[in-house]
């Protein structure tokens, strides 16, 4: 009997219940914890694993040529316990094929053929791939040999398409200026608790992907420049010696260089004068490669320091017209904002050898790339560089499914992008952006749409419902959790998130209950409230009585606020409250007034400051005359 209890007590403590009782949590996930993949306390489980894939990549663009041709050769491991015979491939440039569903208007100028599959092999075996498929984005196809666990199959493919005249996160910026992203046939994740990844690629729902090996390859003709993901191996092949020197100073240096100047480009003579060169990058343990070819747009580098322990330097380069004026500052923008992100917020070191702000269209992130448009307010250049490059910690330093659960990066870039924005710009002026951009669309917009619950699956989602569950709803919530628990302890729990769950794919259950594991205390009701619920923020003063303000969360977020006591002599008093005021009653909360020297009160307000209260007219109360 005793041995019976003992045995019971014990699977009931390996059960999710301890931190997730008061949780939803999908059936899915519910099967993740069973299987030990996934921990009660945020942890990745005992039996965690994912797949890998080894990519040697090869295209060649020819500018004014729209045709990208490639060749690629994927090393595809299985590290699941399953048997895999019908692997999915995604190919997210067929989004521009007519007919694909997508999410925004398309015409001429954005409807391309797609990715036409040229050759394809198993295992060194031709066979052919399947030319349709019912989505165009992703496509299924059966391996001559089931691949079994911990074994390999070997892939080839050969491919072309026509870049795109006008897209919106890759395709051509001019006529010779070519920026290419999501260009390869890949292997999707394959995961613990969904499966196969086979979400359609919609161009607004983002991404999802492995953490793979990636040798590129691109060839481009003499006088054009190529800018990828990863480090370039053969500076010296492809680039002039005094052009090859200046790059290897630049990462040595606080220094902003100009590796190649307008002036320099008019003579032609920055790169090899082969008829085409090959440049070749490598990148390990990365999620995704893209690259970008010009033989008009100028080059800045320097280096910054971002791990002070070992003083390892992170290269910060920039590719742009010369006519940007905002991108002769991007070095500086983005050296800044590698140094503050690594050493504050998330305060975890930059963990890629470079990064290099392209300028383009789409305010967009790539892993070691950013493609962003240019502006005539360098501060406002400046404002959505740092909200890009923040990206390189969520989602890039950890895999995650931005296609479900895009409020896991894009509320964090939202989070760090006010945070130093404070520090660039003053507290009012970022607020101010903030609430512009994040806040304001949301909170007086009282569609059905605008309050569902975050953890709504993200790619069910458009337009505003998919803007506001994705950006500043969950950053709202990340920063009030940073004010309840207070700096110290939010950013233990958020370093030791980002530690387990570093090169691993976490889900949302995964970060609640970390932090609930470092803090020591169980937040579910928090983010129940924030997370899992139709609440929206508007609060009111409902009565003053003696030496009591009672306040009614009317929206029902449990959000910080202050309440400022006015009193009769012309003085005041601000007294702030954290979420935690809403602990144990979400619905109401009681303020002790106990004025000091027997000040008389005169009103009461409250301020939200960034969180903006839906209707303001019951937020302040004034004393009978």
């Amino acid at each position: 009997m005793r041995h019976s209890i003992a045995l019971c007590l014990t699977l009931l403590l390996a059960q999710p219940s301890l931190y997730s009782q008061t949780l939803y949590t999908p059936r899915n996930i519910q099967e993740a914890y069973k299987k030990g993949t996934r921990s009660p306390d945020g942890r990745p489980g005992p039996n965690y694993w994912q797949n890998k894939g080894r990519y040697t990549i090869n295209i060649t663009a020819a500018p004014p040529d729209r045709t990208i041709r490639g060749d690629e050769h994927i090393t595809y491991i299985n590290n699941s316990p399953d048997t895999l015979r019908a692997p999915v491939i995604k190919l997210i440039l067929n989004i521009h094929k007519p007919g694909a569903v997508r999410y925004g208007l398309a015409d001429s100028t954005y409807l391309t053929n797609g990715i036409v599959i040229d050759a394809f092999s198993q295992n060194g075996q031709a066979r052919p791939f399947p030319s349709s498929g019912a989505v165009p984005t992703w496509r299924p196809f059966r391996l001559d040999k089931p691949l079994a666990p911990h074994d390999s199959v070997e892939l080839t493919f050969k491919w072309h398409y026509q870049i795109s005249l006008e897209s919106n996160r890759e395709g051509m910026i001019d006529s010779t200026t070519y920026f290419l992203a999501y260009f390869y046939p890949r292997v999707a994740v394959y995961d613990d608790y969904n499966g196969w990844d086979r979400l359609d690629f919609t161009d607004q729902q983002e991404f999802y992907n492995d953490f793979n090996d990636y040798t590129l390859t691109v060839t481009a003709p003499k006088n054009y420049i190529v800018w990828a993901t990863g480090t370039l191996q053969n500076p010296d092949a492809v680039l002039q010696p005094a052009y090859a020197k200046k790059l290897a100073a630049s990462m040595t240096t606080d220094e902003i260089l100009h590796i190649a100047t307008k002036e320099d480009l008019a003579k032609q003579r920055v790169t090899r004068q082969n008829p085409t060169n090959s440049w070749v990058w490598t990148a390990n343990d990365i999620t995704d490669v893209t690259a970008n070819v010009s033989d008009h747009y100028v080059w800045d580098a320097s280096s910054v320091i971002v791990d002070d322990a070992t003083k390892r330097r992170a290269s910060v380069q920039s590719a742009f017209n010369d006519t940007a004026k905002d991108f002769h500052r991007m070095v500086e923008f983005g050296r800044h904002a590698l140094d503050w992100l690594s050493h504050k917020w998330p305060g975890v070191p930059y963990p890629f050898p470079k990064t290099t702000i392209v300028q383009g269209y789409a305010d967009m992130e790539y892993p070691m790339m950013v493609n962003d448009g240019t502006n005539e307010d360098p501060i406002f250049s400046r404002f959505v560089a740092e909200h890009e490059i923040a990206h390189s910690w969520f989602p890039f330093y950890m895999g995650i499914n931005e296609a479900r659960y895009a409020f896991m990066d894009e509320g964090w870039a939202t989070t760090f992008e006010l945070l130093i924005g404070r520090e660039d710009l003053g507290t009012e002026r970022a607020e101010g952006f903030y609430k512009q951009f994040r806040v304001n669309g949301y909170i007086y917009d009282p569609s059905q749409e605008e309050d569902l619950p975050i953890i709504t699956p993200a790619n069910v989602l458009r337009n505003a419902a998919y803007g506001n569950n994705a950006y500043g709803k969950p950053s709202l919530a990340y920063l009030a959790v940073k004010d309840m628990l207070g700096d110290d302890l939010f950013r233990k729990c958020l370093h030791e998130y980002m530690a387990r769950w570093h090169g691993k794919h976490p889900i949302p259950w995964d970060f609640f209950y970390t932090f609930n594991d470092v803090a020591g205390k169980n937040m579910n009701w928090f983010w129940t409230n924030w997370f899992f619920t139709n609440n929206y923020i508007d609060l009111a003063i409902d009565k003053v009585e003696g030496n009591n303000v009672f306040v009614t969360n009317i929206g029902g977020f449990a959000i910080p606020f202050d309440v400022v006591f006015h009193y009769t002599d012309g003085s005041s008093d601000t007294r702030h409250q954290t979420p935690a005021i809403w602990a144990a009653n979400e619905k109401q909360a009681q303020i002790n007034i106990a004025p000091a020297g027997g000040k008389k009160l005169l009103s009461v307000e409250l301020k939200g400051g960034i969180y903006v209260d839906a209707d303001i007219s019951n937020n302040s109360w004034k004393a009978p005359q």
